[in-house]
């Protein structure tokens, strides 16, 4: 039986590169100014630099998450085409995404009971859940079976390294994540903080250096003693409308070892919305995390 590969717009791949993979996505929804407004994967219709502006000027947005039903519509386009499905999902510990997926293909189930409905909960975000959707997606073009991707994505998932950095306090402080003192200090003292998802799928800062320049060089360093044959795999990079940093940070990661390719994209609104502009994350398979 053939598959197809699933996903959300949270997972920061291109347009053009879900496309070629063939992967089926949904956008999400962004609320600005009492307006929605569909989280596109390309500028063509959603500009992302125009989303980081209004980010800079500390304006509110809201991010909302594809319900039951849009999950089950898009479901449904898959299964009466004769496709089984592997859906890959946002991590659980940062959104409820995973769980409206499970609900609408345990509702769907009984409808197409010769079918396969497959959801996976990354426990990733951005680019590493987007990583995920990239093997997966190259599993299912070279041949290899639903049960065989499966496998492959779950034994691999917690081997998917997150490590990123923030440039601008407040939004982390705005979503809960930093008291207001200690960020009007961190801000003073120019603290930037290295922050990783664990295998909960959460995020959690991990330490915190002086200047953004050492936060980026940061991320650099944490591959030493854990990257996995570097030269065999793709690593990615997101960033929040800073892309000289990514290239910078991308060169480096190439240069040192041997890294054949680097996905380099915006970070989506859902995550920026709590990490602000500036934040920069490195993507990679490790030992662990």
């Amino acid at each position: 039986m053939s598959f197809k590969v699933l996903t959300d717009a949270s997972c920061n791949l291109s347009l053009d590169m879900l496309n070629d993979l063939g992967v089926v996505y949904r956008s999400l929804t962004l609320v600005m100014d009492g307006q929605e407004i569909n989280n596109y994967l390309t500028d063509e219709k959603f500009s992302f630099k125009g989303f980081y502006d209004r980010l800079r000027n500390k304006d509110h947005i809201k991010t909302s998450l594809l319900n039951v039903a849009e999950f089950k519509e898009m479901y449904e386009e898959v299964l009466s085409g004769g496709d089984d499905i592997l859906a890959i999902l946002i991590s659980s510990g940062i959104s409820g995404t995973y769980q409206a997926a499970k609900l609408a293909a345990d509702d769907l189930r009984e409808k197409y009971p010769e079918r396969k409905i497959v959801v996976i909960d990354s426990l990733a975000a951005s680019i590493g859940h987007g990583l995920l959707v990239y093997y997966a997606a190259k599993m299912q073009q070279e041949g290899k079976t639903l049960e065989e991707t499966e496998k492959f994505i779950l034994e691999n998932r917690l081997r998917l390294v997150h490590k990123f950095t923030v440039d601008d306090l407040f939004f982390l402080k705005r979503g809960g994540r930093l008291s207001g003192g200690v960020a009007i200090i961190g801000t003073i003292l120019q603290i930037k903080p290295v922050l990783h998802v664990d295998n909960d799928g959460k995020l959690v800062s991990q330490s915190k250096v002086n200047g953004r320049k050492k936060s980026i060089n940061a991320l650099f360093d944490s591959m030493k003693d854990n990257v996995i044959d570097p030269e065999n795999q793709v690593m990615a990079i997101c960033h929040g409308d800073c892309l000289a940093d990514a290239e910078y940070l991308a060169e480096k990661v190439k240069k040192e070892y041997g890294v054949k390719e680097v996905i380099i994209n915006y970070c989506d609104p859902v995550i920026a919305a709590h990490a602000g502009p500036g934040v920069l994350a490195l993507f990679y398979l490790g030992k662990e995390r």
